[in-house]
């Protein structure tokens, strides 16, 4: 009688499990579902255990609480601003993580089903990283990078937003400063050009978020899984502290670029913006420069 042999194969795309009518559910979306179940578990738990003198866990959770809540005020330089978009971006950096770290864990990579596929036994895992699929990087990015200008609507209204991308003020400026600045002609136009750039940048914003974040992550388990092939039990043992590491970075950078994009979205860049705000485009290309080079990383 001839073996069957089940193979693992680790593909770029989510497996699916089940469909419910025409929805299918894969195994990211699954991972995804059990972060936000851990997370909500937990709440509910320090909710429940909250007391004026704090026991050991409710203390740990508070100095992560002002410790992220620091690290936003340095990227804001605002504590309104601070305010409303800590527990925005908080819930993100929280899901991100627990989403990185579940898909690493032995016991939840080894459920799953066995489905025959072109004569060919195939392992497909119950859980999967949620971040090692496009779709839902892509959506947490399309989320976010939205959300900042409607954030950026709410601060500063919707025309002062809309004219970030589409200058109309500017070229509209023409016809009143050509007589005392005929200089007007070659800086409006060219004003208006760096407008549409920034519409285009947010598209770009959305690429960066994505593909950074889901590269990462597939990275990873491409890596784990080769040298859990190699050497089945010593040598993966650093990788995945590795990778624990790298999962922490990746939540923390997303959730602070996030936090740069909410911020830059909030200001005023018009000439009386800067009028009304003093300093504001020191800070504005601060932000810029601050959202560069965590980027890069």
């Amino acid at each position: 009688m001839e073996e069957n042999n089940v193979q693992h194969e680790l593909t770029i795309y989510a497996e699916p499990i089940f469909h419910v009518g025409n929805f299918e559910v894969t195994n990211s979306l699954l991972n995804s579902w059990l972060a936000v179940l851990v997370i909500i578990v937990l709440c509910v738990a320090l909710r429940l255990k909250l007391k004026k003198i704090p026991g050991k866990l409710q203390h740990i959770f508070e100095i992560i609480m002002l410790g992220a809540l620091s690290l936003v005020d340095q990227v804001t330089n605002d504590r309104k601003i601070s305010m409303k978009v800590f527990p925005i971006v908080l819930p993100l950096f929280f899901f991100i993580l627990v989403n990185n770290w579940l898909g690493l864990l032995p016991v939840v990579g080894s459920m799953g089903l066995i489905i025959t596929e072109g004569g060919h036994s195939v392992f497909h895992p119950l859980f999967r990283a949620g971040t090692a699929d496009i779709n839902t990087t892509l959506a947490l990015s399309i989320l976010f990078v939205v959300g900042a200008n409607i954030f950026g609507i709410l601060s500063i209204g919707a025309w002062k937003t809309f004219n970030k991308y589409v200058n109309l003020e500017v070229l509209g400026s023409i016809f009143i400063k050509i007589k005392k600045d005929p200089s007007i002609l070659l800086v409006a136009p060219i004003t208006f050009f760096v407008g549409l750039l920034e519409l285009i940048g947010e598209f770009a914003k959305i690429a960066s978020l994505s593909f950074r974040l889901f590269g990462n992550v597939f990275a990873g388990e491409v890596l784990l899984a080769s040298m859990a092939a190699i050497f089945l039990y010593i040598l993966p043992g650093p990788f995945l502290f590795l990778e624990v590491f790298i999962g922490l970075i990746q939540a923390l950078i997303f959730s602070l670029l996030a936090t740069v994009y909410f911020t830059i979205a909030s200001q005023d860049h018009s000439p009386a913006g800067h009028a009304s705000q003093g300093d504001a485009g020191g800070e504005h290309e601060k932000h810029e420069k601050h959202g560069e080079e965590l980027a890069h990383v």
